[in-house]
C-alpha cells in the first residue's frame, strides 16, 4: 500500500513520534539523550520551530511542534539523519536506527493542545522510568520538568504552554501540575497517538451515533486530529500546495528549466550548477537550485544528492540557504 505524502506547512501543530526499528531502543544511555537534546538545541532556533512537549523513551521519543517557515520535514530530517550517524558510528552499527518514517499527526489546536502536553509528558510515568509525579517533575529526558522549572531547556515554549493555565506563572503551574495528575490513570489514549477524525469522535460506534443524528459530511484522515472543518482546512492547504507544483508542471518547469533559470540568473552554464567548488556564485546558484527544485518541484532530496553528488545532509542545508537567497533577492521561479 503506498504511503499517503506528508501534511506540512508552518505554524501547524505536530504529534510527531519516532520509532526505534524493530522496536530496539534508539537511547542507551543518558549521553545518547543529551545528544539528541543538543541537537534540538541548535536546530529548533535555526529552523523557527517551537516545541511545547517532548519526552524521550528507550525506544521512542515524542514531541509536540510548531512547524516553522522551513516546514518540518527538514528539522526531523537533520535531526533524526545526524542522531542515526552519531548513533551508528558510537555503537559501530550499520543500517537505519528508526522504523521507517517519523509519525506526525497535525493536530487542532484549541482542542488537543492541552491534552496532548499532559499525555506526552505523562510518558515516563506510564513506562515506569519514573514511579510518582514528584520525580516525573525531576525527571531530565521530558519536557514537564522544564515547566515546573526544575530543569532549564531555553528552546522550549514553557511561556505559551502556560498561557492557556492562566496570567500568573505560580498559578498557571499549579494548575498545569493538576491537569497532569488528573490523567494519570488514564492509561493509553489512542485517540490522541492515531490520529485521524474517527479517533477522536471516539471511534467508530461515534462515528455511527453522528451519523444517525444526520451528520452525514463527517470528513476525516488519518494524518489529522480536529474536528471535519479543521480536517478540511488542512486538507485545502494541502491541495493549494499540489496545485503550485501541478501548475509548475503544466507551464513545463522540469528540472532542466530550473537549471536554465538559476543559471541565466547567474550567468553561468547548467553544467556548472553541478560542479564541485566553494566558489561563491556557484554555491549561491546550487543552493537556489535545490530550494527551487525540492519546494517548488517537490524533487525528494535523496534523489537531488544523487543528482548532484552530495550527502543528502548537505543538501538539506542547500534548500535552507536557497530559500534565504530567494527571499533577500526576490528571486522567483515563475515570475
Amino acid at each position: 500500500m503506498p504511503r499517503t505524502a506528508r501534511l506540512d506547512a508552518p505554524g501547524i501543530l505536530h504529534h510527531i513520534i519516532i520509532r526505534g526499528i524493530e522496536r530496539r531502543k534508539i537511547f542507551r544511555d543518558n549521553q545518547d539523550r543529551e545528544n539528541l537534546l543538543a541537537r534540538l538545541a541548535k536546530l529548533l532556533p535555526e529552523t523557527k520551530t517551537a516545541c511545547y512537549a517532548w519526552a524521550f523513551l528507550p525506544n521512542h521519543a515524542h514531541f509536540l511542534l510548531r512547524s516553522g517557515d522551513v516546514g518540518l520535514s527538514t528539522l526531523m530530517r537533520r535531526m533524526l539523519t545526524g542522531y542515526a550517524v552519531s548513533f551508528n558510528r558510537k555503537y559501530k552499527r550499520h543500517g537505519p536506527l528508526f522504523q521507517g518514517r517519523y509519525k506526525s499527526i497535525i493536530c487542532q489546536e484549541d482542542r488537543y493542545l492541552k491534552e496532548l502536553v499532559r499525555y506526552i509528558h505523562l510518558n515516563p510515568l506510564r513506562a515506569k522510568l519514573v514511579f510518582d509525579i514528584s520525580k516525573l517533575n525531576q525527571y531530565a529526558y521530558c519536557g514537564h520538568s522544564v515547566l515546573m522549572d526544575k530543569k532549564i531547556r531555553d528552546w522550549q515554549d514553557t511561556d505559551y504552554v502556560l498561557s492557556f493555565f492562566g496570567t500568573k506563572k505560580a498559578a498557571s503551574q499549579k494548575r498545569y501540575l493538576a491537569h497532569v495528575k488528573a490523567a494519570i490513570n488514564q492509561g493509553r489514549r489512542d485517540d490522541l497517538v492515531g490520529g485521524g477524525l474517527i479517533r477522536s469522535l471516539g471511534g467508530w460506534s461515534e462515528l455511527k451515533k453522528h451519523q444517525l443524528k444526520g451528520n452525514t459530511r463527517i470528513k476525516g484522515d488519518e494524518r489529522i486530529l480536529g474536528d471535519s472543518n479543521f480536517v478540511q482546512e488542512v486538507l485545502n492547504l494541502a491541495e493549494e500546495k499540489f496545485n503550485r507544483k501541478y501548475e509548475l508542471k503544466l507551464k513545463g518547469y522540469d528540472l532542466k528549466a530550473v537549471e536554465k533559470k538559476v543559471a541565466t540568473l547567474y550567468q553561468i552554464k547548467p553544467a556548472q550548477i553541478y560542479a564541485k567548488g566553494k566558489q561563491k556564485r556557484r554555491v549561491e546558484a546550487r543552493s537556489l537550485f535545490c530550494y527551487w527544485a525540492a519546494r517548488e518541484l517537490g524533487m525528494a532530496i535523496t534523489k537531488l544528492a544523487k543528482r548532484l553528488e552530495l550527502t543528502p545532509p548537505a543538501v538539506g542545508y542547500a534548500v535552507n540557504r536557497g530559500e534565504i537567497i530567494a527571499k533577500e533577492k526576490h528571486y522567483r521561479l515563475i515570475d
